[in-house]
């Protein structure tokens, strides 16, 4: 990796900021999708307003500023043309919001955090978004802020996730058994992480690089 390797742009999407007034009602539309919150593990699955969605980012962006420890990007699609209109209405390519990708809980002194990602629109699954989205997150994770381990916990049933962190040679090191109960049985939550070195020598982190 060179200087002029771009932390925040990759093949297919790039990690910006919120955008409030945009982007919350999005992302309302999102949380009426239960399938989508259960894929995240969310304790409690609720639709919420865009008005509410506004006043999780006012509290996310509050405590990314006073705690210092957590990293919130919204993922855009990159433009396709100029003049492209998304399937939301009259917003461009490149603004239209894809998904989330957060670092959170970071403990400096140890170097280790966790992390989570997710695309919010079933029609966007399994384009490579969520991968090109996750290389880039890890690159930040590694290379900007130095971090040595981040880990994530996926519920079990979410088998889309659970490839794809196995692919970017997360490994399971622990499960909770039983701790879910979804679809009229209990299921077990797994613990996955990767190191910074094995970071280093997976295709994953040759891919970010290239970007």
């Amino acid at each position: 990796m060179d200087l002029n390797t771009p932390l925040f742009e990759g093949q297919l999407v790039y990690l910006a900021s919120i955008k409030p007034d945009q982007d919350a009602e999005i992302e309302s539309h999102w949380t009426h999708d239960a399938e989508f919150q259960r894929l995240l593990g969310k304790e409690l699955v609720r639709p919420l307003s865009p008005a509410q969605i506004k006043k999780n980012y006012t509290e996310i962006e509050k405590e990314m500023d006073e705690k210092g420890n957590q990293f919130y990007f919204t993922i855009r699609r990159l433009p396709l043309g100029e003049n492209t209109e998304a399937a939301h209405g009259t917003v461009q390519d490149s603004d239209l919001l894809l998904g989330f990708a957060r670092l959170d809980w970071i403990g400096w002194s140890h170097g280790v955090g966790s992390l989570s990602i997710g695309i919010g629109n079933p029609e966007e699954r399994g384009k490579g978004y969520g991968s090109d989205a996750l290389r880039l997150l890890l690159g930040y994770a590694f290379r900007e802020l130095n971090l040595y381990r981040v880990s994530i916990a996926i519920p079990e049933y979410n088998q889309v996730a659970l490839r794809l962190f196995e692919k970017a040679a997360f490994k399971v090191e622990a499960r909770r058994r039983e701790a879910i109960h979804r679809k009229g049985r209990r299921w077990d939550v797994l613990h996955l992480a990767l190191l910074r070195e094995e970071w280093e020598q997976s295709e994953w982190r040759t891919m970010w690089a290239q970007i």
